[in-house]
């Protein structure tokens, strides 16, 4: 496919549709790491793709990437699912840059972030449309069977997490099909660089194609070929 068809694809373009106005709001009061413009970017990608198939996220956290994936989802009439331990990554640990203490279960003293996740989806009205699955993303992924019309990978950021999230989950990526990868930082005075080191470039090497980039997410198309 040559680089203007690239660029042409639906899942590079803008959604015919927007975010409908509620649940960017629900999205909005969430916690999370999304910026406005890559929550937009991801929206669109899962608009183009809902109609082809399921679409899986790695990283749930507490729901707002879930809420615009799912928002797409209902718009066109498709199902996500969302794989998270919600024990938090690395990062989110105490003594770590991204500790949320509100996060933390109080009865048990370690972070669970499924009740908030549950809460947003209640309030965005996505619990049909947005399927949580508990547990280690490599465990469900060697599980798992079903050909992925959208794929993205926003998990743990740890260069083991990413290696393990790339080889479990690529391979389940159909043809013609989307792996949108989050946190993509080619200098590292941006960012860590597990996610382009891991994701991003062997993504590359196994013949996925750069349709779109905003901010830090890449939007790749797995060639139908």
């Amino acid at each position: 496919m040559t680089r203007p068809a690239l660029q042409g694809h639906l899942a590079a373009r803008l959604a015919d549709e927007p975010v409908p106005a509620h649940l960017r709001r629900v999205a909005d009061g969430t916690k999370g790491f999304l910026p406005d413009d890559e929550a937009d970017a991801l929206y669109d990608a899962a608009w183009a793709m809902a109609p082809h198939g399921p679409m899986l996220e790695v990283g749930t956290y507490c729901g707002k990437s879930a809420t615009f994936l799912g928002a797409a989802a209902q718009l066109r009439d498709g199902v996500v699912f969302t794989v998270d331990h919600h024990r938090g990554s690395e990062e989110n640990q105490p003594g770590w840059e991204w500790h949320d203490p509100e996060l933390v279960d109080p009865v048990i003293g370690v972070m669970d972030t499924l009740p908030f996740f549950r809460h947003t989806m209640h309030a965005a009205g996505l619990e049909d449309v947005v399927v949580a699955v508990v547990g280690q993303s490599r465990v469900v992924a060697a599980a798992w069977s079903t050909p992925l019309a959208m794929l993205f990978i926003d998990g743990g950021h740890a260069a083991e997490h990413c290696i393990s999230d790339y080889a479990g989950w690529a391979p389940h990526v159909m043809a013609g099909g989307v792996l949108a990868v989050h946190d993509v930082f080619p200098d590292p005075a941006d960012g860590g660089q597990a996610p382009y080191e891991h994701i991003y470039l062997p993504a590359i090497s196994d013949g996925f194609e750069e349709i779109r980039r905003v901010g830090s997410l890449r939007v790749l198309l797995k060639p139908d070929r």
